[in-house]
């Protein structure tokens, strides 16, 4: 068991408050933070099968991409749908989380998710809206504890450069110290100076990581006072944003690309526009509602943009500019993301020893149908 704080924090680790649009509305929406948490619902957006699952289910909480609480309330009535829900989740003592915008710049996440589905392997952010810069945390441990040390670090997203993890450099040397009054040292006695067989433990760790790496660091290291720094760095960080574009291994036609993401999405029709004949190499998605990416997609040279809620003069845009689109529905466009976040959290839950059930909404889905 945990709680609605913490799990709140697990999701705030991979997509922080401060990344959402100014104009989005996340976090925990409805609940207390201190609330116990034995079962967690993910999904799309809260509707009514959704919460009555959640119900029969016996979820404590629900954690969803579009936020039931959009605009500043004016007034708090039961007698529309949307505030009913709100209402039942009140009485049930459901408390609900919600990560929008911020989720869609998360690695692994909606954009990231709708990439591998169009066949991405390898991609870039489309539209960038910031990045994540990186520290060195240079940390000092007596020898036979730098291994214990460096899997804290690793375990809190320290040492990842590309796709390597546990990425450090070690030097040996001789730390000292002296114990005063009041202290229990590891090694060493009080009024003692103390020469000690040390590693120094150099890495590198984003700087919204760096916080909890310190702690779990600290926690694995066995002095009492942890000797260790913190140093900015000129590299280049990790640009985060909207989007993603990339080349497919193998060019294909607009129409064999549809069919793809009509497989991988498990939906039955998706809107093309452009020639399905057309030979398209380079791709762009933007998940959920993405026609601001057509003018992105085009600068940047793709052939094609999946997304979704695509309008008649946007979708005239695209031509005018050479661009053809995939419109795979809102729904479809983020609604893959549901699994990866799940897994996130189990992952996450585990790490701590929680014994937390994670499940994955069953019930909801596209309110378009086609006939």
């Amino acid at each position: 068991m945990t709680t609605v704080a913490k799990i709140a924090a697990y999701v705030e680790e991979l997509a922080p408050l401060e990344w959402a649009e100014s104009w989005d509305n996340v976090g925990l929406q409805v609940g207390d933070p201190a609330a116990k948490v034995q079962r967690v619902l993910v999904a799309l957006e809260l509707t009514d099968p959704v919460l009555e699952e959640a119900e029969r289910a016996g979820c404590d909480l629900v954690v969803v991409h579009h936020p039931p609480i959009f605009r500043p309330l004016k007034a708090l009535r039961f007698d529309g749908a949307a505030a009913r829900r709100l209402q039942r989740l009140i009485v049930k003592g459901i408390a609900l989380y919600a990560a929008h915008t911020n989720l869609d710049q998360a690695a692994g996440m909606t954009n990231d998710s709708l990439a591998a589905a169009a066949g991405l392997s390898e991609h870039l952010v489309l539209k960038r809206a910031g990045e994540e810069r990186f520290l060195k945390l240079v940390v000092f441990v007596p020898r036979g504890h730098e291994d214990a040390v460096l899997e804290a670090l690793a375990r809190e997203g320290a040492g990842h450069i590309g796709n390597y993890s546990h990425c450090t450099f070690q030097a040996p040397g001789t730390g000292t110290f002296l114990p005063l009054e009041g202290t229990n040292p590891y090694i060493g006695r009080q009024g003692q100076l103390e020469r000690a067989d040390e590693v120094r433990l150099e890495t590198i760790v984003p700087e919204s990581a760096a916080a909890r790496a310190v702690r779990a660091m600290i926690a694995a290291h066995p002095y009492e006072e942890v000797a260790y720094d913190l140093y900015p760095l000129a590299n280049p960080g990790w640009v985060r944003g909207h989007g993603r574009i990339g080349r497919l291994a193998q060019p294909v036609t607009l129409a064999a690309l549809a069919e793809r993401l009509k497989a991988a999405l498990n939906t039955p029709t998706v809107r093309v526009v452009g020639d399905p004949g057309r030979q398209v190499a380079t791709v762009a998605v933007g998940a959920g509602a993405g026609s601001d990416l057509i003018r992105p997609a085009a600068a940047r040279g793709a052939d094609v943009l999946v997304t979704g809620d695509v309008r008649y003069h946007e979708a005239q845009d695209a031509l005018d500019l050479g661009l053809a689109v995939v419109d795979v529905g809102h729904y479809n466009a983020e609604a893959i993301a549901v699994r990866p976040l799940a897994a996130y959290l189990r992952e996450r839950l585990r790490k701590d020893g929680a014994a937390v059930e994670v499940r994955e909404a069953q019930a909801g889905g596209d309110p378009f149908r086609f006939i």
